[in-house]
């Protein structure tokens, strides 16, 4: 472990946290012995990771990390490429993603731990569940198809739909998206945040965040498009892994404007052990949308992994 990461991107140097956030969570750097993540780290109780999608950073669970703090020491990092944490020109597939966790949660101490990942983290908890199925006690996922595993979508889309889903093609591309979006991040990820949000748009100010973040290194917007250039990896890592289905209870969740049964009916295809939630008053920014909804499904899940660890 380094020094304590400070300024933009860092726990005490984000806006508009909820009131006495930063008595319980502090951000540290951890080395995997590949890549230096940025996590932050607090709470009491049995050790419950939560893993972000793109293009947002740790600092997606403000709002549900206070509360979740009361029964777990929740871990919340950045994705290699994303946030505070190392981006390196490589290592953008779900089985190598997954590695940097594990390791990570090796330095930290964890042996065994919860796991919840949205967006582009359901595919990273999804590999971490399959290939080190004895580190997770239980899965939850959120807000993503199973690449390898759910149908691929049909290149021709209805309008609405083709507005929400083009950035998957796009964003895997091998340098001209850098090219077009460079300079104009505040057009596309603006409307990406905007698009994806339904009815309830985040504030200005969250999305500004966002922005300033991805713009303040200059590697940065080559590490937002990393799993999305290596999905063909990914896919080819999932159609083995399905061969194989998860031995943990898992639950998908997803918002009544989003995702909706999705994420369930994903791990259906995996698992043999999956709960639904579709999530009132989200689209697909749901810990910031629907924070209280997404606790309350969420420690409703994990209860029976807190008390085995706490009675043990």
């Amino acid at each position: 472990m380094s020094s304590t990461p400070t300024g933009p991107g860092s726990a005490s140097g984000a806006p508009n946290l909820p009131a006495g956030f930063t008595d319980t969570f502090s951000s540290r750097f951890v080395d995997t012995g590949d890549v230096r993540l940025h996590v932050v780290v607090g709470g009491e109780g049995p050790p419950l990771m939560l893993i972000h999608g793109w293009p947002e950073t740790w600092y997606a669970w403000r709002f549900v990390m206070p509360v979740l703090a009361r029964d777990f020491t929740v871990v919340a990092p950045d994705q290699r490429g994303i946030g505070l944490s190392d981006k390196p020109a490589k290592g953008y597939d779900s089985a190598t993603l997954a590695n940097d966790f594990v390791r990570m949660m090796d330095a930290l101490g964890y042996s065994r731990f919860g796991l919840y990942g949205t967006d582009t983290g359901m595919p990273i908890a999804y590999a971490l569940a399959a290939d080190h199925s004895e580190r997770v006690a239980r899965l939850a996922v959120s807000e993503a198809p199973l690449p390898g595993i759910t149908p691929s979508p049909p290149l021709f889309l209805p309008p609405v739909l083709n507005e929400r889903f083009w950035h998957l093609t796009f964003n895997r591309l091998p340098v001209i998206n850098e090219l077009l979006v460079r300079g104009r991040e505040d057009i596309f990820f603006g409307a990406e945040f905007d698009v994806s949000a339904g009815t309830k748009k985040l504030p200005e100010e969250t999305v500004q965040y966002y922005l300033d973040v991805l713009t303040s290194d200059p590697d940065a917007l080559r590490g937002s498009f990393g799993f999305y250039r290596d999905v063909d990896a990914t896919i080819a890592q999932n159609e083995q892994r399905k061969t194989a289905r998860l031995p943990m209870p898992t639950l998908g969740m997803g918002g009544e404007e989003s995702g909706m049964t999705g994420a369930g009916d994903a791990l259906k295809l995996v698992a043999d052990d999956v709960e639904t939630v579709v999530l009132p008053g989200a689209a697909h920014w749901v810990a910031e949308q629907a924070p209280e909804a997404l606790v309350s499904a969420l420690t409703a899940f994990m209860k029976p992994y807190r008390d085995e660890a706490v009675a043990s």
